[in-house]
């Protein structure tokens, strides 16, 4: 498969401990973005942050290294970016920030695999 032009850049920003009936949401929603045949996305933890609550998040201090930033970055043409935001929504509750960005993708081209 091949993809370009023009895409959306889908970002959420969660904690590290957020769950979802049980499982780390971060890993929920790369499942699900897989089933749903999203060109692709990447976890990304981060090592300082805050968010709605303006609590810091830091590995540096030992108490809440267990909820370190994470985000979530997912890449597609805009119209199926829509659709999983729907499958995902009830899973974004509060405190998380979901953004998303226009972006040019150059070229994606899935591996022979």
């Amino acid at each position: 498969m091949k993809l370009e032009g023009k895409g959306k850049l889908l970002k959420i920003f969660i904690g590290e401990s957020d769950r979802w009936h049980g499982e780390a949401l971060y890993h929920i929603i790369l499942k699900k973005a897989k089933e749903f045949g999203l060109a692709g996305a990447t976890i990304v933890r981060g090592i300082e942050g805050f968010g709605a609550n303006s609590r810091v998040h830091s590995a540096l201090t030992e108490v809440l290294s267990h909820d370190l930033p994470i985000v979530i970055e997912i890449i597609d043409k805009e119209e199926k970016i829509n659709e999983f935001i729907k499958v995902i929504d009830p899973m974004i509750t509060e405190g998380l920030v979901v953004i998303m960005h226009d972006v040019e993708i150059i070229k994606y081209v899935k591996s022979r695999n």
